[in-house]
């Protein structure tokens, strides 16, 4: 019960953050897991299980209140999809020795981007692909656990999409990755933390609404900091694990 409460309030926390600025629900629940030895695969997997639910709520909030672009929701779905299911199987195949390092190690990065997005004010870029982005996003989002946010929400509001559209319209489209990374590492390696996934969802699915509200009212930038140094310190640690530093 106390594992499955710890679980609970890390898929709260988790959604509340996503929901409020796009980003690092898979970040923030995949690092926990990693840091407490969990196979990054089998983390990734779990992760992905429960955004199934946690997606699926929270793209339902942002679409009543009017955050959702349809077709930008399918120009990143779709290769998304394709994305997702090749970094699913690729991580499933790699060895413990070898894609834990290199799993916190992109965590670390990940934290890092974090901290740079709130650090750098989003300013209007030139266009970039959806359709690559979408493809990128899925595939490092499956193989890493982690990163859709970071890199998809993050690239749409530097090129100058309105923030909570860019929001919610990722959050949507995320909904159809999840789906099918899960639905590859359930072919792969099969789902095995079903107490951590259970408890990540029902905490997930209670955040959903309430941070679909937030987005418009938290400050971000505050937030990013928060969150990019926790996920940075947590990932550091499972790398010195892995690394056998500690």
């Amino acid at each position: 019960m106390d594992e499955f409460l710890l679980f609970v309030a890390v898929g709260f926390v988790a959604q509340m953050i996503d929901g409020a600025i796009g980003m690092a629900y898979g970040l923030t629940a995949t690092s926990v897991l990693v840091s407490l030895g969990t196979h990054p695969a089998i983390a990734s997997a779990s992760v992905h299980a429960a955004e199934v639910f946690t997606t699926g709520a929270s793209g339902t909030a942002h679409w009543r209140l009017k955050n959702v672009d349809a077709r930008l929701v399918a120009r990143l779905a779709v290769p998304g999809v394709a994305g997702g299911v090749a970094g699913a199987l690729l991580a499933s195949a790699l060895p413990m020795r070898i894609i834990a390092p290199i799993v916190s190690a992109y965590l670390f990065c990940m934290g890092g981007l974090i901290l740079w997005r709130a650090f750098r004010p989003p300013r209007p870029e030139p266009g970039r692909k959806v359709t690559l982005l979408g493809l990128t996003g899925g595939f490092l989002d499956a193989a890493g656990g982690g990163g859709w946010g970071p890199i998809v929400t993050s690239t749409l509001i530097g090129r100058g999409d309105v923030p909570r559209i860019a929001i919610g319209s990722t959050n949507a489209a995320e909904f159809f990755v999840t789906l099918a990374i899960t639905a590859a590492f359930f072919t792969a390696i099969g789902l095995e933390l079903w107490q951590a996934i259970l408890g990540l969802v029902v905490g997930g699915v209670l955040a959903a609404p309430f941070a679909a509200l937030v987005a418009r009212h938290l400050p971000a930038r505050q937030l990013m900091l928060l969150v990019g140094v926790v996920i940075m310190l947590l990932s550091l640690r499972s790398l010195a694990a892995a690394l056998g530093v500690i």
